[in-house]
């Protein structure tokens, strides 16, 4: 049997993660919620906490999980570790006496309760005193209207977080924050920042002449050197990994050249990406970081199994350049002419078009938890879902590792 998983990000004010969501969905052939949210939910917390799957699949961050009324009241949390996860109330839950008090023995006991797209009514007001954190779809609850709520209940006290679903733009980021949100669900960070055209800044440069030499089919060593040794961080940066890779050596490695030595050209190639991509988010958030870096090895895998004639080098450019735009805050149109790639990738980089253009839909229909899309795509790539929802927990796991390493 499989289960697929996906998992989107909660950031703060900061837009630092601090957690994910994890969504759930039970094989190829039902969407969740149609399998009924108990058997959803039970089906999770099996697969994923019963073992190390959810530290993998978070990246040893908090998880918000799902939990009907039935699981709430048969107090189904208990049988975890109070650390393990969030538990998030379903907005289809009934707010009676019976859940009222599996709520406050759950709080009792040291969880940490959130009410899941909050709509506010007099019912659940005696909830409240027992809730850690309060979610706002804002796209049923406008930010206007949560605004006044917000204000009314920080007032009376400070314990409850309130979080914004559905973020989207910077501008929608940007009003929450002022409406008193402290934590943010949605897409706001893999979309461009450019309230106004600006240059790109030293370390943007940087970055993309990297890039630039690193797309190229014989890359140029002497040239990769001599663009890493202008920026003391990046130096400082692939040394340190390189020297924790080859931690047993008598010797440490002191130069670029040598780490090339050690290397090769393809790993070192990888290696540069990684770390340039790190390079490029330190003022972006973390979670903008980790996208690039599982999509791009996400795109590469699934290259791999779609049948038709795509190279894995160029799938996993693809995967990466994905955000390219967002990592820079240029459009994708500019930013991709100043790169010598090949037509097929500036296609689907662009335009979302050709084999690598559908693979890439269904990578970012999967970090939607966009079920019915991912089966259609799929379907159009021959692709077995199975297979997809492998992939994509095994691209979790593979990014999580280039997350601590190249950033440290």
């Amino acid at each position: 049997m499989h289960s697929y998983l996906a998992r989107q990000p909660v950031l703060n004010r900061d837009k630092a993660t601090v957690g994910y969501e994890l969504l759930f969905r039970d094989g190829p052939n039902n969407c969740f919620p149609d399998v009924g949210d108990e058997h959803a939910t039970n089906r999770l917390l099996a697969d994923n906490f019963f073992t190390s799957g959810a530290i993998e699949a978070t990246s040893g961050k908090k998880a918000f999980v799902n939990f009907p009324y039935t699981s709430l009241i048969q107090r189904t949390p208990l049988m975890f570790p109070k650390k393990s996860f969030i538990i998030e109330i379903l907005e289809t839950c009934d707010p009676s006496d019976e859940l009222l008090e599996a709520v406050i023995e759950l709080n009792s006991k040291g969880y940490t309760l959130a009410l899941d797209d909050f709509v506010p009514s007099a019912e659940w007001k005696r909830f409240l005193p027992y809730i850690h954190i309060i979610k706002f779809d804002i796209r049923t609850v406008p930010i206007a209207k949560a605004r006044f709520f917000i204000r009314h209940h920080k007032d009376k006290t400070n314990k409850i977080l309130f979080l914004a679903e559905k973020v989207e733009t910077h501008d929608e980021f940007t009003e929450a924050c002022e409406a008193g949100f402290d934590l943010f669900q949605g897409f706001f960070f893999s979309q461009p920042e450019m309230l106004q055209r600006k240059t790109l800044t030293p370390c943007a440069l940087t970055t993309l002449r990297l890039y630039k030499e690193i797309t190229l089919s014989d890359v140029d060593f002497g040239t990769i050197e001599s663009i890493i040794a202008t920026d003391v961080s990046l130096s400082y940066k692939l040394l340190r990994h390189v020297n924790n890779l080859t931690y047993t050596r008598a010797k440490p490695i002191s130069s670029f050249k040598q780490a090339l030595v050690y290397l090769g050209e393809e790993r070192l190639r990888r290696f540069v990406t990684f770390v340039a991509t790190a390079h490029a988010t330190e003022k972006k958030p973390q979670s903008l970081y980790s996208l690039s870096l599982q999509r791009a090895h996400f795109c590469e895998r699934l290259s791999n199994l779609a049948r038709t004639d795509i190279i894995g080098n160029q799938a996993f450019l693809t995967g990466l350049f994905s955000l390219l735009d967002s990592l820079l805050d240029q459009p994708i149109e500019e930013v991709i002419t100043l790169l010598p790639l090949d037509k097929q990738v500036q296609q689907a980089l662009v335009h979302q078009t050709g084999p690598l253009g559908h693979i890439l839909k269904l990578i970012t229909a999967y970090d939607k938890a966009e079920w019915e899309a991912v089966s259609l795509l799929s379907k159009q790539l021959q692709i077995n879902e199975s297979d997809v929802a492998e992939l994509y927990l095994e691209s979790l796991k593979w990014s999580s590792y280039f997350e601590h390493t190249a950033t440290d």
